[in-house]
């Protein structure tokens, strides 16, 4: 069939892989030609810390990218048009360079994306080129899983039961790239440059390699095949941090370095053959989906200008804790300097690693709202900074579970107690340990809660209180009593 197009370029953005993907195949099939670009938008990297490393994964997954796209096309004058400029103004450019007729991109769900998307399709079709987008990171997005009075899910199960009832083998179906890639375009001349390193960038090196955190297509492709052959336990090993349970796999669909279909499809089988591991995972996947159709269906959690909102609006006239006091505990929480070990092990490890555990990020989470009462937002904005995985729609939907402002949330006089989610997940108090090293003398019983051990068990594990480890900053039950009477005025709100 004739391709409609002379000339397409492919957009990359979260998606950076060239198998199994939706837009670059639509692209490949509709235009005699496909240029493929990576736009490093200014307007996202300015705010950003020097040294973030999710800046430096998209970096070395784009290396990965450009040599796939370069070995699909078969010619070294083909790959990746890699560009750092301001998106909503390079792409119209570009478009008119290449004498570009259609621009291909996968949907990107973030309120802040989706009005940058309607900026370029304005500008592209002020030049007579069309934009076209495709459904490439989820399974199902917005309205396809609707309740039967039409209406959007704000309840997880029954939302779990009408994906799991929808999904067939068409939805998990594979996108075949390869078998259109000779359309895959050769870069002008000019156009040939090297993917860009950090410092020209205006970054620093968050040293991926030395945590241990694997990039690209290949990388996702490793952690994939190593965690499918544990995942029988997932179920099991999942809450423990010490444990290696979890996939690790977030980065990776956060950027696309993995597909979507392919997770899904395989834990859809093994769960299908009874492996409980697998169907854990798979109501996984499935969470972040029902984040991504909140997100989408009740915009007022977060809106365009990056204010969020609380789900239940009644959680929204809160009375959070304000001013120095305030300040002073949630600097001491961001620095894990709460005096509770299980919480300020957790921040260690996001803090050194840009990883936390997901068990660990409600124990935290839990703790800066309902012990510290500091409003949920602070917690997200920092892990917004700090997430290697950060994504909007699931940091906000776990926030606000965490504080119980969101939908199908903890009920709000559910409170973590740090002591007993410490004794219960890292029971050995190995997680403790690596993360705080200061205190890895200390007997296993005292290590949970340590201005609890005698004068002589502190001394013989070298620990002076306040010195070379805080006293906690608050009480847990205090801090409980208070959380109640705070929480008061939503249940007269419900009234």
């Amino acid at each position: 069939m004739e391709s409609p197009y002379d000339a397409g370029l492919m957009w990359f953005r979260r998606d950076l892989r060239a198998h199994d993907n939706a837009a670059l195949f639509h692209a490949l099939k509709a235009c005699r030609q496909v240029h493929c670009v990576f736009v490093f938008d200014r307007a996202i990297l300015e705010p950003l810390p020097r040294r973030d490393r999710r800046v430096e994964f998209i970096r070395e997954s784009l290396l990965e990218l450009d040599r796939d796209l370069r070995e699909r096309a078969g010619s070294p004058g083909a790959g990746l048009i890699v560009r750092h400029a301001i998106a909503i103004d390079e792409l119209p450019r570009l478009a008119r360079d290449l004498a570009i007729q259609a621009v291909f991109a996968n949907h990107d769900y973030e309120p802040q994306s989706m009005v940058r998307d309607e900026s370029v399709r304005d500008a592209l079709q002020r030049q007579g080129v069309a934009f076209h987008t495709f459904k490439d990171q989820v399974i199902f997005e917005r309205e396809e899983i609707l309740t039967r009075a039409g209406t959007p899910y704000s309840v997880f199960t029954p939302y779990r039961t009408a994906w799991l009832a929808k999904l067939d083998s068409f939805y998990l179906k594979s996108y075949p790239v390869r078998a259109h890639a000779a359309a895959l375009a050769e870069r002008p001349p000019a156009l040939r440059l090297e993917v860009p390193d950090l410092g020209t960038l205006g970054f620093e090196s968050g040293e991926l390699r030395r945590i241990g955190i694997a990039t690209g297509a290949s990388g996702g492709r490793r952690l994939f095949e190593e965690f499918m052959a544990r995942i029988a336990d997932y179920q099991r090993a999942r809450d423990f941090p010490a444990l290696k349970g979890p996939s690790y796999l977030s980065v990776h669909l956060r950027f696309g370095t993995v597909s979507i279909r392919e997770l899904a499809a395989r834990a859809h089988e093994l769960a299908n053959g009874g492996d409980p591991g697998a169907a854990t995972w798979l109501a996984e996947l499935i969470w972040r989906e029902f984040y991504f159709q909140v997100l989408a269906n009740f915009p007022h959690v977060a809106d365009s200008s990056g204010r969020s909102h609380s789900f239940k609006p009644a959680y929204d006239a809160i009375p959070w804790e304000q001013g120095e006091a305030a300040q002073t505990l949630f600097d001491a929480w961001c620095e894990g300097r709460t005096g509770y070990p299980l919480v300020d092990a957790a921040m260690a490890q996001i803090n050194q690693t840009g990883y936390m555990h997901n068990r660990l990020r409600m124990v935290v989470a839990s703790f800066l709202t309902k012990d510290l009462g500091i409003d949920w937002r602070w917690g997200e904005r920092y892990f917004a900074r700090q997430l290697n995985d950060y994504d909007l729609a699931a940091n906000n939907g776990g926030w606000q579970w965490a504080s119980s402002s969101g939908c199908d949330a903890q009920p709000y006089f559910r409170i973590f107690n740090p002591v007993g989610q410490s004794r219960k997940f890292d029971p050995e108090g190995k997680f403790i340990r690596r993360y705080l090293p200061q205190l890895a003398r200390l007997p296993t019983r005292d290590l949970h809660e340590p201005w609890a051990a005698s004068a002589q068990g502190l001394a013989a594990a070298g620990v002076e209180l306040g010195t070379d480890y805080p006293a906690p900053v608050v009480q847990h039950d205090e801090a409980r009593e208070r959380t109640l009477k705070r929480y008061q005025i939503v249940r007269k709100a419900a009234r």
